[in-house]
């Protein structure tokens, strides 16, 4: 395959540079940029198309992971990184490969190769990323933060920030103490990934921060709301309360 288009994502430059050296002897792949965040490296991909990224995980403002919740058709990716715990677990059965810091040349290579076969099924890709995504949605890791894409605008908001999440089709809203953003996720996930001793699914559409309910009042026999600090006003279904007695007991 000629003319292969490749970005490095990596807040380490020296890291950037060794995957440089690494690709000198291929000629047929071409750096095109580098990145040391992911805000930056969501512009450029968006803006150059390349059709390889050499993506770490943990960098800072957003992580590997996070950055590509927010890419609609990300390239073929090779992930670096230094933890085990993100590689291994979530990338050992998947054709997209990972590299584990340190890695050799000869390591590299075998990634890069399985990375050129990807390229040529453009929806077999696809869908590995997705699964990729999938797998880790099933992980029990709590969220501290989400971070939502709309239009060019990224924004960042803290789990301590959310006040509560409402269903709306294949979305969710957060309404949170720096306004409402809609998010390309399940109620399910946010149920399973807050944390369960700061969050509770008061109704099948809508999850309330346990520190923001102020008080919970009885509408009719069995029939409950809850009254956050800011005076909003939730229906609570029976499943719901039997949860919020649970919790605040």
């Amino acid at each position: 395959m000629n003319n292969v288009r490749a970005i490095i994502i990596d807040d380490e430059k020296l890291a950037r540079e060794i995957i440089k050296g690494y690709l000198k002897n291929n000629s047929n792949i071409q750096v095109i940029d580098e990145c040391s965040n992911g805000f930056d490296g969501i512009k450029k991909i968006n803006e150059l198309a390349p059709d390889i990224i050499f993506l770490d995980i943990q960098m800072p403002k957003i992580t590997g992971f996070e950055m590509l919740e927010l890419i609609d058709n990300p390239p073929t990716i090779i992930f670096t990184t230094a933890y085990d715990q993100f590689a291994l677990k979530a990338f050992e059965v998947n054709a997209v490969d990972y590299l584990l810091k340190p890695f050799s040349f000869e390591r590299f290579n075998e990634a890069l190769a399985k990375a050129l076969v990807h390229l040529k099924d453009k929806k077999y890709n696809t869908n590995t990323i997705k699964h990729l995504l999938a797998e880790k949605d099933t992980s029990k890791e709590f969220l501290d933060r989400v971070v939502i894409k709309d239009g060019p605008k990224i924004s960042i908001v803290a789990s301590e920030k959310i006040i509560y999440l409402e269903a709306q089709d294949d979305y969710v809203m957060i309404y949170s103490d720096e306004g409402k953003f809609l998010k390309q996720k399940t109620m399910r996930y946010f149920q399973e990934h807050l944390r369960p001793n700061d969050f509770v699914r008061i109704h099948r559409s809508y999850i309330a921060s346990i520190k923001r309910i102020k008080k919970i009042e009885l509408l009719e026999k069995e029939t409950y709301k809850v009254v956050l600090e800011d005076k909003t006003s939730l229906p609570v279904s029976k499943s719901g309360y039997d949860r919020l007695k649970e919790i605040l007991k």
